[in-house]
């Protein structure tokens, strides 16, 4: 069994026996359609991993506070979906370029207090970050999470991730890439 199979495992494993806020059960795993119809809208592909999360664990209702995002449809809790919340973060940061929302950083999973840890589906090995917006300043407000979705997973099956009570004072690296990722493209001259 390969590293990620057996992650994938113990996350379905702990998914079957813990429910986040605001979820009665485990949802379905979606199914190719809807993943190839959440990727056509998003307009980029979900990392392997993700996409095994939602194909093969549930469509949403797992995972640290309050548990993945549903990919298309919304949940229990009132929360929009994952799509739905990266197409709305979008528009909205081409409105007010104060603040706006890098291409690729997909919302997962609501922290509450309009916290989102959001996956970079462009880096390579799924990057989550911790978006923060309370500092009032978009510079401060996006952070390292795990440097790989697995590593936030481990994070979570383990329970080690800083949510945790007793890991509570751990610093969290600022997102370099944010003001990159952000930045207009450049004029052909």
């Amino acid at each position: 069994m390969t590293e990620s199979e057996q992650l994938l495992t113990r996350v379905a494993a702990k998914a079957r026996n813990t429910r986040p806020w605001g979820w009665t059960s485990l949802p379905e795993p979606v199914d190719a359609t809807t993943l190839a119809r959440a990727e056509a809208m998003l307009g980029f592909r979900l990392p392997p991993l993700l996409a095994d999360l939602y194909l093969r664990i549930g469509d949403g209702g797992f995972g640290p506070e309050y548990g993945l995002l549903p990919l298309l449809d919304s949940p229990p809790a009132g929360e929009p979906a994952a799509v739905v919340q990266y197409l709305a973060n979008r528009k909205s940061g081409l409105k007010d370029p104060d603040w706006p929302w890098p291409e690729g950083v997909l919302p997962i999973s609501h922290w509450g207090c309009a916290m989102y840890a959001c996956v970079d589906c462009r880096s390579p090995q799924a990057t989550v970050l911790l978006f923060e917006p309370n500092a009032h300043d978009c510079e401060h407000a996006w952070y390292v999470d795990a440097p790989a979705l697995t590593d936030w997973l481990h994070a979570w099956v383990e329970g080690t991730g800083w949510y945790e009570e007793t890991n509570e004072d751990q610093d969290m690296t600022p997102w370099t890439e944010f003001r990159i990722r952000t930045a207009p493209p450049a004029q052909a001259s």
